[in-house]
């Protein structure tokens, strides 16, 4: 049994943030911002939207596009580090929001690369036959955890959900291969401060992305015995251009095969990888049968990817 995405939806709020907007509230300019970032807008959800409303939001339409029911879920996965609330989890909320009344649920933090673990996740479940259907959401509401004093941190970060759902596909599609890991000695790097806002040490971050994300990459093709050459698409987490261009070199493809969305929604977390997916395959840049590479990279320290081919 082979498990992929037979669904995936997106959500983001309708309140857009330009860098022009962050000009007038802190010392920044537009184009600093897009040099160092590739980031030219980002959502923030409404002070009535919690997380939990932005992932019922995309877990709807991903539903509407596989064709199933909220009592056909058997497992609701949310990778999510901006909970509504500490307990019940966001997962719990959404189960009741949804009506998913056959549905375990629980949470998943592995910040930006909170996706890529869930989706994982749900993969042991499908291919055990313990679930016919898991649904998997990556859904942020960074917006409440910004240190706006730090201009470093404060522009990078938007609000957003996706979700997928998971199961059963035909032979040779679906994800063929994996990599999960995490190095807590640079935790350090990248925290929520007692005063519930981001920190992040920017320069040892980035070296650490720039190594995990190329390296991941590399590895679930040799895991899926694939090559640079078999790669179709890649979608990387969406944190920083400087970033995402290093994976991209790394795997030796042109421009055009690798997902930007960065500069529409800066870093959604948890939600980015699965929102650039639901973007590239409106805009038809992602076909049936393409071979995929989803890689990110979070706190934690925390990183995975996954080769997939992508199809029912």
């Amino acid at each position: 049994m082979n498990a992929g995405i037979i669904g995936i939806g997106k959500y983001v709020p309708e309140k857009v943030v330009t860098n022009f907007d962050l000009e007038k509230i802190m010392d920044t300019s537009d184009e600093w911002i897009r040099t160092r970032t590739g980031i030219e807008e980002r959502h923030f959800a409404a002070d009535d939207q919690d997380t939990s409303d932005l992932a019922v939001a995309a877990a709807k339409e991903a539903m509407a596009k596989a064709g199933i029911t909220p009592e056909e879920i058997g497992l609701i996965l949310v990778a999510t580090v901006t909970q509504d609330q500490n307990f019940p989890s966001v997962a719990c909320m959404v189960q009741e929001k949804l009506g998913a009344v056959n549905a375990a649920a629980m949470d998943q933090a592995a910040a930006c690369a909170g996706f890529i673990y869930s989706l994982v996740t749900a993969k042991q479940f499908v291919e055990a036959n313990a679930y016919k259907y898991v649904l998997v959401v990556g859904v942020e509401k960074l917006s409440k955890v910004i240190d706006w004093k730090d201009r470093n941190t404060a522009v990078l970060f938007g609000d957003g959900a996706s979700a997928a759902i998971v199961g059963q596909v035909s032979e040779g599609r679906g994800i063929l291969s994996f990599e999960l890991g995490a190095d807590g000695t640079g935790g350090k790097n990248l925290y929520l401060t007692p005063q519930d806002t981001i920190a992040m040490n920017g320069r040892e971050v980035f070296k650490f992305a720039v190594r995990q994300m190329g390296e991941s990459a590399v590895n679930v093709l040799d895991k899926a015995g694939l090559t640079k050459e078999d790669v179709d698409f890649l979608v990387p987490h969406q944190a920083n251009i400087r970033i995402m261009e290093s994976a991209r070199e790394r795997l030796e493809l042109p421009p055009e095969k690798m997902s930007k969305t960065i500069q529409k929604y800066g870093n959604t977390s948890a939600a980015s990888i699965g929102i650039s997916l639901v973007d590239e395959l409106e805009a038809g840049r992602i076909k049936e049968d393409d071979l995929l590479v989803l890689v990110g990279f979070g706190g934690g320290l925390t990183w995975g990817a996954v080769a997939m081919r992508w199809g029912k």
